[in-house]
């Protein structure tokens, strides 16, 4: 039998992660307030990606997408300012890691596949070198079906008022129940 384990947090204003419902093992919603809170989950989320990690954001035009990954780009320790790559796919982001035995620090891919006709389309921006160099976040990813590795952490952004938004984390695989269990501990 299966068994569902619901609660929710409430913190103040100035709490990372305003209000969270453990859907279960896998999955967490959160409700963010305003752009700020969104920003400090990303930033939260960001600080703990590493290379070869995937981040998949699904919502509407204007549901928060790239409010999220400037705070993840800020948590990742990126140089470079954020803004959507609609029109030319992939932004990369740089940071300011000391170079160690020789090596080139590791890049934030920002993906947007809105633009995308086709999924040999998708198959050219090769994502398994974007992973082997950094982390990669993927706006619109329902558009890449067969393209994204199984385990990833799936983020479903709703916009439900005027600055507030419902997010809905799910992970698959042990690498992504370890970033929402970070996320969890903040609650």
């Amino acid at each position: 039998m299966y068994v569902s384990t619901f609660f929710r947090v409430y913190l103040p204003p100035h709490g990372i992660i305003p209000s969270m419902l453990a859907v279960d093992s896998h999955t967490i919603e959160i409700t963010s307030r305003n752009p700020e809170q969104t920003r400090r989950i990303g930033e939260r989320l960001g600080g703990a990606l590493q290379t070869g990690d995937i981040l998949c954001l699904q919502g509407d035009l204007g549901a928060g997408k790239t409010t999220l990954v400037q705070g993840i780009a800020q948590g990742w320790g990126s140089l470079d300012s954020v803004s959507s790559p609609t029109f030319i796919l992939v932004n990369a982001y740089r940071r300011a890691d000391e170079k160690k035995g020789g090596t080139t620090p590791p890049l934030l891919f920002h993906m947007d596949a809105y633009r995308l006709d086709s999924a040999s389309e998708a198959e050219e921006l090769d994502l398994d070198s974007m992973l082997a160099e950094g982390a990669l976040i993927v706006e619109w990813p329902e558009r890449m079906p067969g393209l994204i590795p199984t385990e990833n952490l799936w983020l479903t952004i709703e916009h439900t008022g005027e600055t507030e938004r419902e997010m809905k984390f799910t992970a698959s695989g042990k690498r992504y129940e370890e970033l929402l269990k970070l996320l969890r501990e903040d609650a």
